[in-house]
This record gives C-alpha cells, sequence and structure tokens, in this order.
C-alpha cells in the first residue's frame, strides 16, 4: 500500500527538547520502518520546526519524511500549532494530486484536521489516531487547567469523519463510543515494541546498590505518571531502591516535578533511596529495565504505555495500574500484577508478593516475554494496522461521493 503518515510534531529525523517526545519519536520510527520492512511505501509528513531540516528525505530505513512548511520553523504548543493545519492541509492536497496515496493516517487530533481536510477535497480513505482524548484528561484536571470543551468537540467531529480510527487500547474504543462512534469504525492496534533489541540478555548487567532490592519506573516525570505513588510505596518497602528514568533538560514542568517528588522523598524519609536518572537513551533503556526486580507503571491514565511493553520484553514482572493501555498489555497474575490507581498501599502489597515468591516471580517474566514476542511485536503490529487500513478503504468506496476537489481550501472539517 501507499501509505500517507501525518503526525504534525514528530519528526522521525528532529532533535527533540523533551523525553517523552524523544520517546514518541522513536516509537513512531519503528512502525514506520517496520510497514516499510513489510513492502510498504510509507511517507512520513510532519511540520517542519526547524530550520535546518531537509524539505523531503528518504531515510535509510526505507520511509520518505516530509517538513511541511506550516507556520515558524520552530517548536510550537498545541494551541499555536492549530492555526498552521490549514496551510497543512493546502501542502498534503498538492502533494496528494501529484503522489496519490491509497490511505492517509493522522495520529493526533491536530493533524487529523489537515488530513481530513486535504483528504476530502480528493475522495481519500482516512484513519485517525488519537494519542490521547480529551474526554480523558478532562477527568485528570484538579482546576485552573485549559478549557478542553471545543478540542472535544472537534475530536468528535475528526472521529465520525474518518473511515476507521486506530485506538491505542480498549477503553480508548469505548470512550469513542460514547463519543457517537460506531463500534465497526474502530479498532485496537497497540503500541508495538522491538523485541529484538528488549530482550532478556545481559540480566544483572545495572545492579542495585548496596545489595537492595530495585524498582525501576520511567517516563517523563509528570502527576499523570504517578510517580508519587511509587515514592509513597517505597516508605513501605525497607531494603528496597526506587530508579525514574525520565526527564530532559530544558523542560521546566518536569523539573518541576521532579523538584516535587524529592521533597515528597525527603518527607518520607526515603530520599537516599530514590534516584532520579534524568533523560535515559533507547540503547541504555534495556539494561535499566532488565536491573530491576520489579518495574512500576503507576500511571493514573496512560493510552501509550511503551515502558510496561519493554520491561516484558526483557523478562521483567510489572506492577501496574489498572487504567488503559495497561489492562490491555499486563494480564493481571500472568506477566504482573494490576493495582488500584493512587494507591501506594497496594504497589507495595504487589512488590512484596513478586519479591518473596521467586517462583511466581520468574513465571511472570518469561510469560511477559512470550506474550510481547507473540501479541506485540513490530511485525504483529504491521499485520494488525494494516488490516485498519483496508476496513477504511472498503469504508471509503462504500460511501457516495460528494466533495468536489478543492473543498480543504474552504476551511471546514
Amino acid at each position: 500500500m501507499r501509505i500517507a503518515m501525518v503526525s504534525d510534531d514528530i519528526s522521525p529525523l528532529a532533535t527533540c527538547g523533551r523525553a517523552d517526545t524523544d520517546r514518541r519519536k522513536a516509537h513512531s520510527a519503528e512502525l514506520f520502518a517496520a510497514l516499510a520492512r513489510a513492502g510498504h511505501d510509507v511517507t512520513v509528513y510532519t511540520r517542519r520546526d526547524n530550520p535546518d531540516l531537509p524539505e523531503r528525505v528518504t531515510t535509510a530505513h526505507g520511509y520518505t519524511v516530509v517538513h511541511v512548511p506550516a507556520g515558524p520553523a520552530a517548536p510550537l504548543a498545541e494551541d499555536e500549532v492549530l492555526p498552521t493545519m490549514g496551510t497543512f492541509a493546502g501542502f498534503l492536497e498538492a502533494d496528494w494530486m501529484r503522489h496519490r496515496p491509497d490511505v492517509a493516517h493522522a495520529h493526533s487530533w491536530t493533524s487529523g484536521i489537515a488530513t481530513q481536510l486535504a483528504a476530502r477535497a480528493l475522495s481519500l480513505p482516512t484513519v485517525q489516531t488519537f494519542a490521547t482524548l480529551s474526554v480523558a484528561e478532562s477527568a485528570l484536571q484538579s482546576g485552573g487547567e485549559m478549557d478542553l470543551s471545543s478540542r472535544m468537540r472537534l475530536e468528535r467531529v475528526l472521529a465520525k469523519g474518518a473511515h476507521h480510527v486506530v485506538a491505542t487500547c480498549s477503553e480508548q474504543v469505548f470512550e469513542l463510543s460514547r463519543m457517537g462512534l460506531p463500534r465497526t469504525r474502530a479498532s485496537v492496534v497497540p503500541s508495538g515494541v522491538d523485541v529484538d533489541h528488549f530482550t532478556v540478555a545481559g540480566f544483572g548487567t545495572v545492579p542495585s546498590s548496596r545489595g537492595r532490592y530495585r524498582l525501576v519506573a520511567a517516563g517523563r516525570p509528570a502527576p499523570e505518571d504517578g510517580f508519587d505513588t511509587a515514592v509513597t510505596a517505597l516508605s513501605l518497602l525497607p531494603d528496597t531502591e526506587l530508579v525514574i528514568a525520565g526527564g530532559a533538560a530544558h523542560d521546566d514542568a518536569a523539573a518541576d516535578e521532579t523538584d516535587r517528588l524529592l521533597a515528597l522523598a525527603d518527607e518520607l524519609g526515603v530520599r537516599e533511596r530514590v534516584h532520579m536518572e534524568g533523560h535515559v537513551t533507547r540503547d541504555r533503556m534495556p539494561a535499566l529495565l532488565r536491573s530491576a526486580d520489579v518495574v512500576l507503571c503507576p500511571s493514573r491514565y496512560e493510552p501509550f504505555r511503551i515502558v510496561a511493553l519493554e520491561a516484558m520484553a526483557c523478562g521483567r514482572p510489572v506492577v501496574a495500574t489498572a487504567v488503559a493501555s495497561l489492562r490491555d498489555i499486563v494480564v493481571d497474575g500472568v506477566t504482573g500484577l494490576l493495582v488500584p490507581p493512587r494507591s501506594p498501599h497496594a504497589v507495595a502489597t504487589a512488590v512484596r508478593e513478586l519479591i518473596a515468591d521467586p517462583v511466581q516471580h520468574g513465571a511472570f517474566g518469561v510469560a511477559g516475554r512470550d506474550r510481547a514476542e507473540t501479541r506485540y511485536s513490530w511485525g504483529r503490529a504491521v499485520v494488525d494496522l494494516v488490516g485498519a487500513y483496508e476496513r477504511a478503504v472498503r469504508q471509503s468506496l462504500a460511501e457516495p461521493v460528494t466533495v468536489r476537489a478543492g473543498a480543504s481550501r474552504s476551511g471546514a472539517l
């Protein structure tokens, strides 16, 4: 298939300043490369956010990246990106008239606007993915955050306007159904993991300090990641240390959250057992995960939890909150243990259970590796994703053609 990937903020070639964006970029690049290896013609369209980036380049992995001139060639906040999507759509329409794809896949709600405007003018099948849905984000807000109501309305229009929606987890499919999307128009294609990079080989290459048990958690420090739950749980677990990997230089929000976590650790008397590692590169991550006795994923909401997959691929048992994608990834009592969110006591109890039972601990590791290989390899992800594309094409063919060329310039969805 000729596949157009539209992701306004994740260039596989760009240098990003935030660790969470770096991981999303690397994950997206792995997906694009896996599709190219399977014989598909993949072109990635992303907004130019650096003047030094080439306009169009074919990568060593076989896919092409196009940096779209829409707005200033600099990183923009989400509310600043939105006004550039009309220009982005015009570029897509012109490019797709010359190089018509079989399907166009948008990877965020903002890029979905540009994708659907351009695709409608050319009667192209579209697929929509939402990294997160605003209805879920609003449930996490404690007051004072931005109003998400306008984005909610746009997400509903985009979901219904796409020929198919690829959800990141089962919970997201239910949220889409509550928004009015027919269940047949959505399918779950979970995150993939590179099972050749994240492996059980090299166990113990980063030993725990002072002979303690080691817990590892990873992600950009943010309240929704629930690292405060992990720190509080540590106060109930003597002879145990906690390593938190994530964050990057010049990320003020992550720095503020790191300071809050360290203050909490001081208050609980566990500061010397909490280690903030900062940003850990992809090359170093397998060794860090393999060094863990247990990998923690204490998120309050997480539709895109890569760390749990990486830990399972490394043969490490996972203790995770029973939310969003983690409920899909972790099989409770088989590859790890699921606990309620915001419950340090439940986390501590689960960790103690795994540490006290070496047989169960080992069995979870073996089962996790097997699940990663059979359900979450990139080969499996490609098969599932192409199936979703084929459904989008069939849905497109079943619809009457009512949109004339040039309709995208009207600026209306």
